[in-house]
């Protein structure tokens, strides 16, 4: 009893210091560019390297936990991502940072999906869609803070104490998984597929550092056409391999189902052209707009405020104009409110920015909300964890794909002009967020092979069908 009491409180600590970490970075990156020396589009590799760790390391999270026990592989990854973390703060170059966020990624990776499996198996499904909610809440709480916090400490202190702030978090969080963490493990020993892995997370890592260099170092055609067919190849490879096993890192026929493969296709798409909004819009508010970290931290608190609001409407919403019609509507509206990001200047009143800013964090609330539930509304109870690792890999994989592509974009039409010129940089951002807006609103095409009726399931259900696949 005192476990199950306490279990939402230990999860929900440790998720609370991945998330504010994954967002505090953000708008400390043009201090950090400046103290490191480097261009602060430079720096997309140290916020890339740790959403693709999560993508490549997420796969085997599952395997972890029923192999080694919930209580050890959890406490290893706080413990991970809380040493890691001390090593960023440390970092005196951008490999060494790349390297320490890797490790972090590593240990972010087996946070929520062992977090989230300790639950299912604790509480009962009357139950499960309460603790769910109150886990999820941290995730909301910490982009809400990170940006504000990480402004602030960049401000009055150094970009470093940003990384210190996960130590006394991730201690607390020990504390509590030594004493209320339940120790599961699976029935059955599944082996590893270690040859998926390779291939898998080979190919994945391959294909990301390509679009990180691409555009800011220079590498034969040669060179880049034989590595970039590798990593297809390896993708390729991992495909026909998942076919022929009976325990394969992610089971691909999950795809079959309708309604799974356009919520995970479409949602990979579609964030495609959100993933580099975190990262580029600190830099607009701060090389653009000329505003100091803390008020640009402050810019972005909107984001998370609407899309916390959006959590209270979503469910009707959904039940009054059905799955389909909400994505493709919403998808459009996300394009047209990225694209409106081109039109703010330094004279842009700053109600207007606000405004821009809470539309965006309503209608992205509402996608992911649609696209994560409409992913298992087929899915037969024995297949969900399975279906949740496939769909959080490829959702960070299309983070840091998106982040690639939006920083690539923005280099592109900055050309050859330092990213020093205010009005430059300014400028290759517009032009961004035009482009960006544009892919985004070519990605609702995706949701036009939903059915009006797809998705009734889960409305049907009691509570908000997203709280507890977020």
């Amino acid at each position: 009893m005192t476990a199950k009491r306490y279990l939402p409180w230990v999860v929900a600590t440790a998720l609370f210091m991945e998330q504010l970490d994954a967002t505090i970075v953000n708008t400390a990156v043009p201090a950090m560019a400046s103290s490191l020396h480097v261009a602060p589009l430079s720096l997309k590799a140290v916020v890339a390297s740790y959403i693709l760790s999560l993508a490549v390391f997420i796969p085997v999270s599952g395997w972890m936990a029923d192999r080694y026990g919930t209580r050890r592989v959890f406490g290893i990854a706080v413990t991970v991502f809380t040493i890691s973390s001390v090593l960023c703060g440390l970092s005196v170059n951008v490999p060494m940072l790349v390297a320490a966020r890797i490790l972090q990624g590593m240990g972010a990776a087996m946070m929520m999906p062992v977090g989230r499996l300790a639950i299912i198996r604790t509480f009962p499904k009357t139950e499960l869609l309460a603790a769910m909610n109150f886990v999820i809440i941290p995730a909301l709480i910490g982009p809400l803070l990170g940006p504000t916090l990480g402004g602030l400490i960049v401000e009055w202190l150094s970009w470093r104490e940003i990384f210190f702030v996960n130590v006394p978090v991730g201690l607390t969080a020990l504390a509590l998984i030594y004493r209320y963490m339940p120790d599961y493990r699976g029935a059955a020993a599944r082996p590893l597929d270690a040859i998926g892995l390779v291939l898998f997370g080979g190919g994945t890592a391959l294909l990301s550092w390509l679009l990180e260099i691409f555009g800011e170092h220079r590498i034969h055609v040669t060179s880049g056409t034989v590595l970039l067919l590798l990593a297809l190849g390896m993708l390729v490879a991992y495909g026909w391999h998942a076919r022929q096993i009976a325990y394969p890192l992610l089971r691909l026929e999950l795809f079959r189902l309708r309604t799974f493969r356009v919520a995970v296709i479409g949602g990979f798409i579609t964030r495609l052209g959100l993933g580099a909004l975190p990262f580029l819009l600190p830099l607009l508010y701060q090389l653009g707009l000329g505003l100091p970290a803390w008020q640009s931290g402050l810019l972005m608190m909107p984001l998370a405020v609407a899309a916390m609001g959006m959590k209270l409407m979503a469910v009707r919403i959904l039940q009054r104009f059905g799955y389909r019609k909400v994505l493709i509507v919403n998808t459009l509206l996300i394009g047209v409110t990225i694209s409106l990001f081109a039109l703010i200047m330094p004279a842009t009143p700053l109600p207007v920015i606000v405004a821009l800013g809470l539309t965006l964090g309503f209608v992205n609330s509402l996608q992911f909300s649609s696209m994560n539930s409409m992913a298992y509304a087929d899915i037969d109870p024995a297949d969900s964890s399975m279906a949740s690792t496939i769909a959080s890999s490829l959702q960070q994989m299309s983070m840091s794909f998106g982040l690639a592509c939006g920083t690539l974009v923005t280099s592109w039409y900055l050309g050859g002009l330092p990213q020093s010129d205010r009005m430059a940089v300014t400028d290759a951002l517009h032009h961004a967020f035009l482009t960006l807006g544009a892919f985004t609103l070519l990605s609702s095409l995706t949701f036009r092979t939903l059915r009006p009726t797809d998705g009734e399931n889960m409305n049907r259900r009691n509570g908000d069908p997203a709280a507890a696949t977020a």
